[in-house]
């Protein structure tokens, strides 16, 4: 009820800005939007210019020189200035902003017929009167409000926690201007998400007063392009992680000069941020000694190949950006450190590495240990068996892909998977233990065996001649031969899928104490206990468990088994 009760006070106060008596104003020149103007018991709304009593609202003068293109806050919403000007035939400045959130809006930008700006949505535009737009504070002005440092949000007896590298203070109000500079020139980590930084400040004041700060968390303000971000990294020397995620800034077009240069900068994440690959690169040569790279949803398409760029990375998660195919890796496939490449939901169908041959290794992505492609739409188990070439690999993420769609028993999929990488250590955030290794190729050596034989496999090494197209579904088949020894015919036959049919062992049960009673062959699974096969045999002899005393005879044993 609050809401609309304030909505219904904002719109009543419209006519007066649109000049006296003015009817209200038409659909998509507004004066407020919901949650943006002063709310309930605000001041009467100004009269219009030239009329009696008029004054030039002092919020109107504040609009910055620079206020096109730069990003507002409007309560709770973020917006982007397109349009600053009047709007013929209402008096005054308007602001034409595109919100992110479109359903907040009006039009595209259209009004009476004029187009004043552009909108990506085609009803993500409004207008709004500049008193209602907050275009930010200053960095370390954000820092002071946050960590309650400001001289005005000192009071005395107001408890307050800093975090100081790793140790966490407690202080009772900081009067002294002293006592406030100390803890500023101590801060390391510092988070000013959602505080609505939209520029440096003075030049030189961050330094001067924040000078041992080394990971900032910067994400959802109000910056506007990148020249903000190095105004304030360039005053920071030992800046190591910088967070920007959110802010949907303008990117440089050409080159970075030296003086955005931010040398010891080893994390850096642009997740939401809109940047393009190709900006990624222009901004490259100021990240010298990057580690890690976070691009998440920024619509990146396409890649290129980095060019004396990005040497020093180990970490680069590409995810929720849908790249036009697998082949796009390829231009980043020689990048020598990368270590870890995230790219869950990138629409990647397929993967694969031309230069090298089945069973051979290839030179792309020499480095790489760790890859995610979850959430994707590889369909073939080529893909998988691409993925063998790399020569680091280690661990894997394939969850949510079509390919795992062709085998329903879980456990299966996962033998199949761990056999055809050879030097997987971890699949699925699982270990690999080489006694599962070692049992997943050996099924895979038999279950595949008389595949191998059909099409021209032979136990003689002069006759053995699989077919290009076995060795294309199967390139470690031959190592497996090598490693393993090739199946022998008697394990091979009637081998059967992997279905809980075939799964089952035969048992010829027998009571040497009841030589009357006659043998009794069963069907069981591999898996049942031998507490189940006591209580199946209670129920065929009628004798109690705790009596029973179970041997195990086999062909393959010298002696039997006893329980």
């Amino acid at each position: 009820m609050a809401v609309r009760r304030r909505r219904t006070e904002e719109r009543a106060a419209v006519p007066a800005a649109f000049g006296v008596g003015a009817p209200s104003p038409r659909r998509g020149c507004e004066e407020d939007e919901p949650a943006c103007g002063p709310g309930p018991g605000a001041a009467p709304a100004a009269p219009s210019v030239g009329s009696p009593g008029f004054v030039f609202p002092r919020m109107t003068a504040r609009v910055p020189s620079d206020a096109l293109g730069r990003r507002v806050l409007c309560g709770t919403e973020y917006a982007t200035v397109h349009y600053v000007g009047s709007v013929p035939p209402t008096a005054g400045t308007w602001l034409g902003v595109e919100w992110d959130d479109p359903q907040r809006g009006k039009h595209d930008g259209t009004y009476e017929g004029t187009q004043y700006f552009k909108c990506r949505h085609p009803r993500g535009g409004s207008f709004i009167r500049p008193n209602k737009a907050n275009f930010g504070v200053d960095f370390l002005t954000a820092i002071k409000d946050r960590y309650g440092l400001n001289d005005q949000g000192v009071q005395h007896g107001t408890e307050n926690t800093l975090v100081f590298g790793k140790k966490t203070v407690e202080f009772v109000g900081m009067d002294s201007v002293a006592e406030q500079q100390s803890q500023l020139n101590r801060l390391v980590d510092v988070s000013v998400r959602e505080c609505a930084v939209s520029h440096a400040g003075q030049k030189e004041e961050i330094s001067r007063t924040c000078p041992n700060i080394r990971h900032i968390n910067l994400s959802k303000n109000l910056i506007s392009s990148w020249e903000t971000v190095t105004a304030i990294a360039s005053q920071i020397q030992n800046l190591e992680t910088l967070n920007l995620s959110e802010n949907k800034m303008k990117f440089p077009s050409t080159s970075t000069s030296v003086s955005s240069v931010i040398s010891k900068l080893r994390i850096l994440a642009l997740n939401q941020t809109q940047i393009t690959w190709t900006e990624v690169l222009l901004c490259a040569p100021g990240w010298p000694a990057l580690e890690e790279l976070y691009l998440t949803s920024n619509n990146i398409t396409v890649l290129e190949r980095p060019d004396n760029v990005l040497q020093t990375l180990k970490l680069l998660d590409l995810s929720d950006n849908q790249l036009l195919d697998g082949n796009q890796l390829h231009l980043i496939a020689h990048l020598p450190r990368l270590e870890q490449l995230i790219l869950r939901n990138t629409g990647i169908s397929s993967i694969h590495f031309p230069d090298a041959g089945f069973g051979c290794k290839t030179k792309m992505f020499p480095s790489l240990k760790r890859l995610a492609i979850n959430d994707n739409k590889i369909s073939q188990w080529s893909s998988i068996n691409e993925l063998d070439k790399l020569s680091s690999l280690q661990s894997l993420q394939c969850h949510n892909n079509p390919f795992m769609d062709t085998e329903k028993n879980p456990e299966t999929l996962r033998q199949l998977i761990i056999a055809k990488i050879s030097q997987l250590e971890v699949l699925n955030k699982s270990e690999i233990l080489p006694a599962e290794r070692k049992g997943a190729e050996l099924d895979y050596r038999k279950i595949f065996g008389n595949d191998w034989l059909a099409a021209g496999g032979n136990w003689n090494p002069e006759k053995n001649k699989p077919s290009e197209e076995f060795l294309a579904a199967h390139p470690r088949y031959p190592s497996l031969c090598l490693k393993y020894g090739a199946p022998e015919e008697g394990e091979l036959k009637g081998r059967q899928p992997l279905t809980l049919k075939n799964q089952l062992l035969t048992l010829t049960i027998k009571c040497p104490e009841k030589p009357e009673q006659k043998p009794v062959e069963k069907k069981l699974p591999e898996s049942m206990t031998i507490q189940r096969v006591k209580g199946l045999l209670y129920r065929l002899l009628k004798i109690p468990g705790s009596e029973l005393k179970l041997s195990y005879e086999s062909s393959k044993l010298s002696q039997p088994l006893h329980r």
